[in-house]
């Protein structure tokens, strides 16, 4: 009984271990978020926290229907370090077949970054209109390690890659 009971424990260990090794693996290493301006309008924002991000969309889903509302392509890849853009109005250094205005009350929208060949993208954050409205200037709302955090950009910038 005791070695069964040393087996479990070994293999919980064991799992435990690669969730945290693959923490930003799975991610592909790079978090997404959203903030406002001082009049309130949506910022995109991520972290790229080792490997390239080469764009971002904003999408909604129902079911097996996605739609996407807003797709930007930077005009170099993005490499370590936070970035921003405009989700509502051309950004330099920014491309963009199709900015997202304006976003829909009641609708849930996920931002997410992307790399050209699939090979990794960021997490994504989900949010309504009603949710930036009570998002201050300065601050991001992002998917945390179990839920949804809103914090300062610094705070952000300083945690989000280790957060995953």
């Amino acid at each position: 009984m005791r070695q069964l009971v040393r087996r479990a424990a070994s293999v919980a260990v064991g799992v435990a271990g690669l969730v945290v090794v693959s923490g930003c693996a799975g991610s592909g290493g790079a978090v997404a978020g959203v903030s406002v301006t001082e009049d309130g309008r949506p910022v995109g924002v991520l972290m790229v926290c080792g490997q390239r991000i080469d764009g971002a969309s904003l999408y909604t889903s129902e079911g097996s229907h996605t739609e996407t509302i807003g797709e930007w392509s930077a005009t170099s890849a993005l490499g370590p370090g936070l970035t921003t853009w405009a989700l509502d109005a051309p950004s330099e250094g920014w491309e963009t077949g199709r900015s997202a205005a304006p976003l829909d009350a009641g609708i849930t929208y996920h931002l997410r970054g992307w790399t050209k060949d699939d090979s990794r993208s960021s997490t994504a954050v989900s949010f309504t209109p009603e949710d930036l409205e009570q998002l201050a200037p300065g601050h991001v709302r992002y998917y945390g390690p179990t839920s949804t955090l809103t914090v300062p950009v610094a705070e952000f910038e300083a945690t989000a890659c280790t957060k995953h």
